[in-house]
């Protein structure tokens, strides 16, 4: 059997990678692992109980798992926005070499857009005979779908890679159903036209509470000028009941996956999705309320000027004062929370199921997100940004058979988790990006303690284009060394909210930080050559 995959695998080019793919088929009668991942979007590093940072904030399954697996404390996404994240995280690849570098790419002809071809994780595990299902949010180009069961997708006629999962269609209707049923005649209530096309109770950071409305909830036009209405404007209680949760949907239909999964009667791969933490941040009773605003720590640096910062204006935040007042930021705090200990409590079911149908122990389990949140941090909103509450994100592995309790405070990308699953999984594939962490793991071998990210969405000129985090510093600058936006600097262990940027024009002390700056410069300049970049030379250029 072996003789005859490692053929096939030299036949399609595949290189088997890691003592443990190698070791895994060794013995024919050993039961083939489960892969069971689930992802949150927009949840930060430490928005999670185990993490230490809120101790008030209830995620017991969550810090179950951490303790009883492999849990990395500085874990960075490849991309601080979802659609180019979660294709990183799916290939194993950097977005230079997905080229899916916005949101709106995962829908364009993957062709005319050079999207990579390479496979993701989940279509090798189908090919290698798994049972593949993914439930919940998919931003990713809907091609790569095709290995999935029980997925579905409409598109409309004039483009056929734009998508509405039916899984989406689905919740929708029955939200649809259980509004007709409501009582509209309360003034108080706002209609969210963003996502729900629900009743909602809006808190005081609410932009139609912020800024005025009509009867009808709508903005003044002046304030329309400025910019449309999107999700992260919605705050408050979500009026709908907890079974019509979207985050009861989704586990509920990982549930039943896991189900499908079994009599299939073959090794499975479940993905659960969730949407939430991400905006609108509208939890549903009883979790709306669970958290009090007042009770809410203010962040640190949320009245930072930003002084030398590359995102002094970034994610609408001169224009937005409301995400840099305290008591306002304090509902987004409760609300936020509120998303995570919803989830967290269905992780709980879900892995109850695991446990129910017996595969809890031959189940690999991932947990992430694809990016963090802002959340009031140097009063900004949202991600797009390599600050630490928007580049960092929670990550665990657990295998009761194959990982003993382990934390790993070293960096790490979530570029790692595309080897790192398929070792597990004793699948081969070929290089990518990522390197496999199963040696890490085990404690074979240290990480080191190094990260790159990047954002490439728009004209490298007009943004901090890349970042390399190693030990306590971090560096970020643009690949177009005619770029006028700031470089910067920061020693996290003496400046964790990153406000003094070392290398910034108004430090009066800026020149004796250059020689680390180049330091951290030629070591980004190194890995990008290792991984065959096109922009190592542009940004040998770049002068502090």
């Amino acid at each position: 059997m072996f003789e005859n995959l490692k053929f096939a695998a030299k036949l399609n080019g595949i290189v088997f990678s890691g003592l443990f793919a190698l070791s895994s088929f060794s013995h024919a009668s050993e039961k083939r692992p489960n892969l069971l991942f689930i992802m949150t979007d927009q949840q930060r590093y430490d928005a999670i109980a185990i993490a230490g940072k809120y101790p008030f904030l209830k995620t017991p399954n969550l810090d179950k798992l951490a303790k009883s697996g492999a849990y990395f404390t500085k874990a960075y996404t490849p991309c601080a926005v979802s659609g180019p994240a979660r294709s990183c995280i799916l290939t194993g690849l950097m977005v230079e070499h997905t080229n899916v570098r916005s949101n709106g790419t995962t829908e364009e002809d993957p062709v005319k857009s050079k999207i990579t071809n390479k496979r993701t994780f989940d279509q090798i595990l189908s090919e290698n005979g798994y049972y593949s299902e993914y439930h919940g949010k998919w931003h990713a180009p809907i091609g790569w779908t095709n290995c999935y069961s029980e997925f579905a997708y409409k598109s409309p006629k004039n483009n056929p890679f734009k998508y509405t999962t039916e899984h989406l269609i689905r919740y929708k209707s029955k939200v649809k159903e259980e509004v007709k049923k409501q009582e509209t005649s309360e003034k108080n209530l706002f209609f969210d036209n963003t996502m729900f096309q629900a009743y909602y109770l809006p808190d005081p950071i609410d932009r139609r509470v912020v800024y005025g409305c009509d009867e009808n909830g709508k903005l003044p036009a002046k304030e329309l000028k400025k910019r449309i209405h999107t999700q992260p404007d919605n705050h408050g209680e979500l009026i709908l009941p907890k079974e019509l949760s979207l985050t009861a949907f989704q586990a509920n239909e990982t549930i039943a996956a896991l189900e499908r999964a079994k009599e299939s009667g073959k090794p499975f791969n479940i993905t659960c999705s969730f949407f939430f933490p991400h905006a609108p941040m509208l939890p549903i009773k009883p979790y709306h309320g669970m958290y009090k605003p007042s009770d809410m720590p203010l962040p640190k640096s949320i009245a930072d000027k930003m002084t030398d910062s590359p995102y002094k204006n970034e994610n609408g935040r001169m224009s937005m004062p409301e995400y840099s007042d305290p008591e306002k930021v304090q509902h987004m705090m409760a609300n936020y929370f509120a998303l995570v200990s919803e989830i967290d409590w269905w992780i709980g079911q879900i892995l109850d199921k695991l446990k129910k149908i017996g595969e809890f122990d031959n189940t690999l389990i991932v947990f992430t997100s694809d990016h963090g949140e802002m959340l009031g941090c140097h009063g900004m909103r949202e991600k797009n940004v390599f600050l630490e509450e928007s580049a960092r994100v929670p990550l665990i592995l657990n295998f009761p058979k194959k990982i003993a309790p382990v934390k790993i405070k070293e960096k790490t990308t979530l570029l790692d988790l595309f080897p790192t699953i398929l070792d597990y999984m004793g699948v081969p594939y070929d290089k990518r990006d990522g390197e496999s962490l199963v040696d890490v793991i085990s404690q074979k071998k240290t990480k080191k303690d190094m990260v790159v990210t990047e954002w490439l969405y728009r004209n490298p000129a007009a943004q901090v284009s890349h970042m390399i985090a190693s030990g306590d510093w971090k560096l970020m600058l643009s690949c177009d060394s005619k770029s006028k936006v700031p470089s910067a600097l920061y020693n996290l262990k003496e400046d964790p909210y990153e406000m003094a940027n070392l290398i910034g024009k108004n430090n009066p002390h800026r020149n004796e930080y250059l020689e680390k700056a180049e330091s951290l410069k030629q070591q980004l300049i190194e890995y990008l050559k290792d991984k065959k970049s096109i922009y190592a030379d542009s940004i040998s250029d770049v002068i502090f």
